[in-house]
């Protein structure tokens, strides 16, 4: 599966180096969020990469919910059980929980399916940062921290009334952002659609943390410090 390139797997033992994780994050989700960089000081291992290798491992359900506890760094063991329940979470060698995951309903093990599925989904998390989050900022008037900008997933979920497709896209209906402090809690939620028939619906929540008054020229620069990242990874 084209996963392959992203993780070593031994036995049960799943293992992403940094260099494979921002890989994935760049060229699959086009996530080019700096604490996915090799050489980031918080580096961590994208989200996006464990909902994957989730969908890959155990197929995809038409209910599925991701809960993320813990950022995955560098060298750490995840530990991928052969036989799950509908409940289960995804934790290292040393029982530490990084994800917990709900799902139910039908299932299917197409790698037609889930690939396109895992492209289209984790692409739309590529989008979030340049065209929802900082418009968002900008009218609330508070935004991250330009100098160690931080956005991370806290929750994903989909409900899917069928598996009966072969590619989903995915359409932004309803965007929300609550301040509370220096935290920022924003809700997206939006609709999977197989060419123009609804399949399902879902919704992510993500966090921005360090929030300050909105000041355009720093915003500005840290949209442009991002424009040129991707260009320079294009």
């Amino acid at each position: 599966m084209f996963l392959s390139t992203y993780f070593k797997k031994e036995n049960q033992s799943v293992t992403i180096t940094p260099t494979q994780a921002s890989d994935f994050a760049k060229s699959i989700a086009q996530d080019f969020n700096p604490i996915h960089d090799v050489a980031a000081k918080r580096f961590c291992v994208p989200g996006d990469l464990l909902f994957a290798l989730v969908l890959n491992q155990y197929g995809l359900s038409q209910k599925m919910t991701f809960n993320f506890a813990g950022m995955v760094g560098d060298g750490v063991q995840l530990q991928f059980p052969d036989d799950v329940a509908e409940d289960f979470d995804i934790r290292d060698n040393k029982d530490k929980c990084y994800l917990e995951v709900h799902r139910s309903g039908d299932v299917r093990y197409c790698e037609t399916q889930i690939e396109s599925f895992i492209r289209k989904y984790v692409a739309f998390s590529g989008l979030n940062f340049m065209h929802i989050l900082v418009p968002m900022m900008k009218q609330h008037q508070m935004m991250i921290n330009p100098a160690r900008p931080l956005v991370i997933y806290e929750s994903m979920s989909f409900d899917l009334t069928t598996l009966d497709f072969t590619e989903v896209n995915l359409k932004l209906v309803e965007q929300e952002l609550q301040i509370e402090g220096k935290r920022g809690d924003v809700t997206l939620t939006f609709e999977l659609l197989s060419g123009d028939t609804v399949v399902g619906t879902g919704v992510k929540t993500l966090v921005m943390s360090g929030l300050r008054p909105y000041e355009e020229e720093s915003a500005q620069q840290m949209c442009d410090a991002y424009e040129s990242r991707r260009v320079a990874f294009s």
